[in-house]
Order: structure tokens, then C-alpha cells, then sequence
């Protein structure tokens, strides 16, 4: 798919359906002024940040540092990729001045993250809406279909070959071969597996009993570290399946499966078709902390159920005199409808302009 055509799509069907802000840059926003220049829509700043964690969020980090830091000549933003789970780690250990998450913080975790923000507390910032796309490579199927069920069965190890009655029942067009299937999970602490068994034990409980977690806890299979790990391994052997974020799955030319809704149809995922579960999202966090829940059930029509949000998390107050200004002129230019737009082209969806007014709100508050 060529991804400069699908951005514009993305970005108009988008546009259409949440109420967002104009594509590309958003020209009616004071500069920042800097030493070092200018950015139209978050201020400059100078010195040096350190974060990481979610690997599905990476190709937005690289867009929005490589933006940043062409304006911001006297800014310098390292990321890791290091998944979610270690991101975290380091936003504990104070080696990272903010974490990427695709998940929120566990319930003990939050207080051993507020101790880290003097005066303040922890709180997660929607950054990033990547909808997790079901890969595949099987010879000669180029149009596979999987209820919930089905998928959890799959990788559950429950149903082991391409040709399985189960598989046929979901797509009884396709010529399905025999092949052993090999279902390639994430091997190291990942949002994204969480939001993927959250799914799978909210929309296929009675066939997925290992619950919700960033570890894997089902037998069997193949493991890969990060995402572009499993894309890898996808794409490289043929009857495998697994899960990534979609942007690794279009920069790879993967194979996407449609995936049953809570109406009961087959939804390709789209921009506009994971827009309309975002749309139904609720924030669930208190004040500047927009923690957020999705309905993976969603019975909205042509709705793509799998659906993450990615967070940036940082302390609401606390963060180092030398730190902060840098912090907020970097979160402020992602969370501005510039950053947003930029990511039309890498395979995300922007945040609904309803979101993304109050995570802009939110940064400005950092103090």
C-alpha cells in the first residue's frame, strides 16, 4: 500500500468522523521562540532527554524526534525501544524521564511511580492510537477472516492447522491449506500482547483462559522479541500468524486478517474502521491523567475491535528544573495537531481532537 495515499485517507476519514483539527501543519499557533529556532507548534527547548519502552510506538517517536530536533537544533531526544514492560522499569528506576506503555500502570505500580514526581503523581498521556493488526503468511490465502473465538483458539494452540473445520467455518471461500500453523507471540513484556489478550479475554473468554497480561502465559508457539521481531518472523515463514502494532505490519507488506466485531461482521482494518472504536473510548483517570477504556465488544457498525493506545508517562510535578521545558516542548509538538498529522503516513491513527485537546491541555501543565 502506498502509505503517503493511505495517510491522506487516514487523515480525511478521520477528519469526517472524530472532528479533527485540519490535516498538516496547524499555522494559526504562536511560535516558540528559541535560540535554536522554532516550532510552530510546541516551544523549543534545550538539553538532552532520555526515554523508552513500547516498540509499537516507535516509528512515531522517530517521526516526532527527527521534527523536533530539525526545529528544536538544540534539543536532543533519545528513545529505546525496549517495550513497555522495561520502559516502565526505567521510568521506576529514574533512568527514564518519561516511559511509553501500551497499557497503564498496574495498581502497584502507580504508587511506586508517584514516588518518583515530587508533589506530584504519574499520569498517562494518550499519545499514540495504533490498532493491532493480525498478521499472516499462508500460501494462496490472501483474504483471511477470524472471529474472536477462532483467533483465540489459534493461539491457545487449540486449533493447529490452516485446513481446521474452525478456520473453514470463518472463511468457506478460501482454499485453505494443510499446514501446521506456527502463532508467533511477543517473548518479552509487551503492551501490546497486553492489549491483545485484553481482547481476547473480553470478546473469546470461554476459548482464552490465560487471562490479560504484558508476559505470555499461553503454551506453545513461537516467541519474538518486539514488534518488529514478530513482523520479522511473519514474514519469513510460511504458515505463521502473530500480532503487531499496524504500522509494522504496512512498513512490512504484511498480510492483515479481518476481524469479528461485537455486530457481527468481518472488519478490515482501516483508519476510519479503528477510528470508530477509538470513538467510543472513555477516559477513565482523574484530571490531567486520561487513562482510557476501550470496548473491545463494540457493536458499532464496521467498528475494527483491536484497538491500543499508546502512553507517554510522566510525572505531573517533580520533573528536574533542567528536564522540564524540554519534556513539554517535545510532548506539546506530538500532542499538537501537527505531531498528530504526522503520523497519517506511518500506519497510527490521530487522537480524536476531543483527546488530543486535553492531552495538550495536560503537558502544559507539567510543572
Amino acid at each position: 500500500m502506498n502509505l503517503q495515499r493511505h495517510g491522506a485517507i487516514a487523515c480525511l476519514a478521520l477528519t469526517a468522523m472524530l472532528g479533527l483539527s485540519a490535516c498538516g501543519s496547524d499555522n494559526n499557533e504562536p511560535a516558540g521562540a528559541s535560540a535554536s529556532g522554532s516550532a510552530s507548534s510546541a516551544d523549543c527547548a534545550t538539553g538532552t532527554l532520555n526515554a523508552q519502552g513500547s516498540s509499537a510506538q516507535k516509528n512515531a517517536m522517530d517521526e516526532w524526534i527527527k521534527a523536533y530536533q530539525q526545529k528544536c537544533t538544540g534539543a536532543k531526544i533519545n528513545y529505546e525501544s525496549s517495550g513497555s514492560g522495561a520502559g516502565i522499569q526505567a521510568f521506576l528506576a529514574g533512568t527514564a524521564d518519561f516511559a511509553g506503555s501500551d497499557s497503564a500502570l498496574k495498581d502497584e505500580e502507580q504508587p511506586q511511580a508517584d514516588a518518583k514526581c515530587t508533589g506530584g503523581k504519574a499520569i498517562h498521556l494518550p499519545m499514540v492510537i495504533g490498532p493491532v493488526a493480525v498478521v499472516y503468511n499462508v500460501d494462496g490465502v490472501d483474504n483471511l477472516q477470524l472471529k474472536p473465538a477462532t483467533l483465540a483458539k489459534i493461539f491457545a494452540g487449540k486449533v493447529t492447522k490452516w485446513d481446521d473445520p474452525t478456520i473453514k467455518a470463518d472463511n468457506p471461500d478460501a482454499k485453505l491449506p494443510s499446514t501446521a500453523i506456527n502463532a508467533v507471540h511477543r517473548s518479552d513484556s509487551s503492551g501490546t500482547t497486553d492489549n491483545f489478550t485484553n481482547f481476547l479475554s473480553k470478546t473469546a473468554e470461554a476459548d482464552w483462559t490465560f487471562g490479560k497480561a504484558k508476559e505470555w502465559k499461553a503454551p506453545g508457539g513461537t516467541g519474538a522479541a518486539k514488534s518488529d521481531g514478530v513482523a520479522t518472523a511473519v514474514k519469513g515463514q510460511p504458515g505463521t500468524i502473530g500480532y503487531v502494532e499496524w504500522s509494522y505490519a504496512e512498513n512490512g507488506g504484511l498480510k492483515i486478517a479481518k476481524i469479528g466485531n461485537g455486530n457481527g461482521e468481518f472488519a478490515e482494518l482501516t483508519a476510519e474502521s479503528a477510528g470508530k472504536t477509538i470513538a467510543g473510548a472513555q477516559i477513565e483517570g482523574q484530571g490531567d491523567d486520561l487513562k482510557m477504556k476501550i470496548d473491545y465488544n463494540t457493536k458499532e457498525a464496521g467498528a475494527y475491535p483491536i484497538v491500543l493506545v499508546t502512553y507517554e508517562i510522566v510525572c505531573s510535578k517533580g520533573l528536574a528544573a533542567d528536564k522540564l521545558p524540554l519534556v513539554k516542548g517535545f510532548l506539546g509538538h506530538a500532542a499538537s495537531s501537527e505531531g498528530q498529522a504526522e503520523l497519517t503516513e506511518l500506519g497510527y491513527a490521530p487522537l480524536p481532537d476531543s483527546v488530543r485537546t486535553k492531552v495538550e491541555a495536560a503537558v502544559k501543565n507539567l510543572s
